[in-house]
């Protein structure tokens, strides 16, 4: 039964650290490890059993021999464990036992499994509680009618929520499923496999699970929603809004959440198992919270790829910290690695980048002998199975083999697999043996990807060397401006630092770096020396593997977050799990007592609390109501008064709107990584050139478009000097720069070659007069 009712709007595991390898004779033990305080991972060694034993299990060759076994009971083993001992966890806790292998904790860890388990499940609920809420609280989503819903996904989120929207109005899910596939609308007059082009599986899956709800729904009988009439206020029509699992839209961003909200579960594992204490994972979690602006955006855009993909990266980075902090390297581990790397790379373009940097951690890692050749060897094979297996579910999407990812897997695999063989080239002097091997690696990166590039025909991801050209020289194309005019793709701004510092996560973050790097570079200009450490005692000095990497992985982001603002989501959440090491006993083992140390890591979190309880209330305290009137108008007047097959071009952001509310073919739309796109949205934007009017018409009736967006705020906005659309055009065809933008003469007289139709506030539709080609 639907309830209708009228609602008013409101208003307005310590750290296991690893020296480097050393030739046999330096006097360093390989796979030796210290567990203080019982905080590192339980790791099978042989060891000699205490006295009382040895005298209770008397030696092999004094034995008695051993009767014949009797057929109704066990044979007698040799040793039987004096009683009294305590040997195992009893039958009740072999649920625990199994699971303890896969979570890799020690013996006190897993005796409070239960409460690490209830902590990360309460960090979790916590998480998709505030995000749900913030969501809500700033579009008041559950008042909106299904109109204003997918006008609140704007740009990308509004194409990519538009295959959702077609998987589950589709007669069935098959069908849906070719629709995305041989998709007529996106790109018209073109047919695209939407689905290798835009990383969709996210929708393919969530569209299934839609239509498999809602049957079960209704064979059940179960209400999956509750519509209510919404008055909008005096001169505006009520609307019908629906709240429920039934809805789609509610359906998708609900999913989205509580994703997210798993992933602080993981985040909680994540710094417990990196620091060896569960006040570490709190640690993790709260700054998490309190710098939470920084660390992610899933609160206002849920449809975008990052929202899917980002909490897989976490999960994918602990279990390579486990597989990094463990001697030997375990199937089931490797095999966990592989899938989490899968659902992270597929379901976003720009994770290849990412991982990118992974990797080339994990080889200077390797370069400076903290990884050794055969655990490295599993975890490439792991990265090139995952890249793989993308590449077959992508349709054979060559992007992903001609990426810079792809070329330095190969490159490294090169290295480290036939190192037998090219060890002979290197220097001989360690430190020029390094400087070798990073030079190989980089320079054969870079040929590689060329190379590969230049066989499979593949320019799409041209645009991001271009990118990063434009960061360090005064070189810059249309391509390039419209990247770098985006705030979010400048560089960092400087008061992003300044907020890390007042929540003491920049002052901790580089408190724990600086005291792995020092004990680090100790260790390697030893190592260059070719003696040990002085006042370091070899047999507790812990393994410092995973800690450099975590740290070479940090600065990887600190470039990727300075160079692009936007990636900062990598950035601080790495920041937060570093943060963790603040409660590592070992890491801080100067800190004698273990309540003192406690003591300083609370005062610390008070410290944190300050200004972190502030950024909370700040997003608690956004309250508002998602509405567009004029766009709402346009969408309304385009379903009325134009035909199912009009063509139309204009803004990306407003094309995708326009996709998904109206169901019309598209020219251009807002996923700018394609080189053809690149041209075809060129082609369009040229209406905010100097170039003649009749230029640009013919350039448009070349495209089969019949109707244009017109917006005035293209033509004058800017973000800054020089990025306002004539001023880009400029750049690219400086032979009109003097000549007065096309878009100013339009919105004056479009005449003769345009006919407005609709004209609100903010839109103007132009149709195009094809009669008057004269070309």
């Amino acid at each position: 039964a639907v309830v209708t009712a009228a609602v008013p709007r409101r208003q307005g595991a310590e750290p296991r650290l690893q020296p480097p390898l050393r030739a046999r004779g330096s006097g360093w033990a390989p796979g030796r490890q210290q567990a203080e305080g019982g905080s590192d991972m339980a790791v099978k060694t042989r060891s000699r059993a205490p006295a009382e034993d040895r005298e209770r299990c008397p030696a092999p060759g004094t034995r008695a021999p051993p009767k014949a076994a009797s057929p109704r009971r066990q044979p007698r083993r040799d040793c039987v464990p004096p009683k009294g001992k305590n040997t195992g966890i009893g039958h009740s806790g072999k649920w625990v036992a199994s699971i303890r292998g896969p979570l890799g904790f020690s013996d006190s860890a897993l005796s409070c499994l239960g409460t690490t388990i209830v902590l990360a499940i309460i960090a979790g609920s916590l998480h998709w509680y505030h995000i749900s809420s913030l969501f809500e609280n700033n579009r008041h989503f559950s008042h909106l009618s299904t109109l204003e819903r997918e006008m609140a996904f704007r740009t990308e989120m509004g194409l990519y929520y538009s295959f959702f929207k077609t998987i589950i109005e589709a007669p069935s899910y098959c069908e849906g499923l070719s629709y995305i596939m041989n998709d007529r609308l996106t790109e018209y007059p073109l047919v695209i496999n939407t689905l290798k082009r835009f990383n969709l599986y996210p929708e393919v899956v969530l569209g299934s699970w839609y239509r498999i709800y809602i049957a079960v729904a209704d064979f059940l009988g179960i209400s999956t929603k509750i519509c209510w009439r919404v008055d909008r206020g005096k001169g505006f029509s009520p609307v019908e809004s629906c709240e429920g699992m039934g809805d789609p839209a509610y359906f998708y961003v609900t999913f989205v959440f509580i994703l997210n909200g798993l992933m602080m579960s993981v985040f909680f594992l994540y710094g417990t198992y990196l620091s060896g204490s569960r006040f570490g994972g709190v640690i993790t979690v709260i700054c998490f919270f309190f710098n939470h602006g920084e660390c992610t955006r899933v609160m206002w855009t849920p449809p975008l790829r990052e929202s899917f993909s980002y909490p897989f990266l976490i999960l994918q980075m602990l279990l390579l910290t486990r597989i990094l902090r463990r001697v030997c390297v375990e199937k089931k581990t490797l095999v966990a690695f592989c899938i989490a790397t899968i659902l992270f790379l597929l379901p976003w373009q720009f994770a290849q980048f990412v991982l990118l940097t992974q990797v080339a951690s994990l080889f200077v890692t390797y370069v400076l002998g903290y990884i050794d050749d055969c655990k490295l060897l599993n975890i490439l094979y792991a990265h090139m199975i995952s890249l793989l297996v993308c590449f077959v579910l992508m349709f054979g999407n060559a992007m992903l083999l001609s990426s810079y990812y792809a070329s330095t897997l190969a490159i490294i695999w090169g290295l480290v697999a036939f190192r037998s063989r090219i060890s002979v080239y290197w220097p001989r002097g360690v430190a020029y043996s390094w400087m070798m091997k990073g030079t190989v690696w980089l320079i054969g990166t870079i040929i590689l990807k060329f190379v590969t590039s230049k066989v499979l025909g593949v320019a799409d991801d041209a645009h991001i060397s271009n990118l990063l050209k434009s960061k360090f020289t005064s070189y810059k194309d249309f391509d390039t401006l419209m990247y770098t005019c985006a705030v979010e793709f400048d560089f960092m701004e400087i008061e992003t630092p300044v907020r890390y510092t007042k929540t003491l996560l920049l002052p901790v973050t580089a408190c724990i770096v600086s005291v792995i790097a020092s004990r680090t570079l100790k260790e390697l200009l030893c190592l260059l020396k070719g003696g040990i450490p002085e006042g370091i005692d070899e047999k507790k000095c812990p393994s410092r593997g995973e800690l450099v990497y975590h740290v070479l992985q940090l600065v990887a982001f600190v470039v990727l977050a300075i160079l692009i603002m936007r990636l900062k989501l990598f950035l601080t959440p790495h920041m937060c799990i570093m943060a963790s090491l603040i409660c590592s006993r070992q890491l801080f083992s100067r800190v004698r007592s273990k309540s003192h140390h406690q003591i300083i890591v609370c005062v610390m979190l008070a410290a944190m609390a300050l200004q972190g309880a502030i950024n909370l209330k700040e997003q608690w305290s956004i309250i508002g109501e998602f509405s567009n009137f004029p766009q709402e108008e346009l969408l309304e007047w385009i379903k009325e008064n134009t035909k199912k097959d009009a063509v139309f071009a204009g803004a990306m952001p407003t094309m995708a709107s326009i996709k998904l509310s109206t169901g019309r073919p598209i020219v251009n739309h807002p996923h700018y990584e394609d080189a053809g796109l690149r041209e075809r949205t060129k082609q369009v934007y040229a209406m905010y050139s100097r170039k003649s009017a009749e230029e640009v018409k013919n350039g448009l009736i070349s495209l089969g478009v019949d109707y244009f967006i017109f917006e005035d705020s293209w033509c004058l906005r800017k973000t800054r000097p020089g990025c306002s659309m004539p001023e880009i055009w400029d750049v690219e065809d400086a032979q009109n720069a003097m000549k007065p933008p096309l878009c100013s003469l339009l919105s004056k007289s479009p005449a003769p070659h345009f006919t407005p139709v609709f004209q609100n506030d903010v839109y103007k539709v132009l149709k195009i007069k094809k009669s008057l080609n004269w070309t």
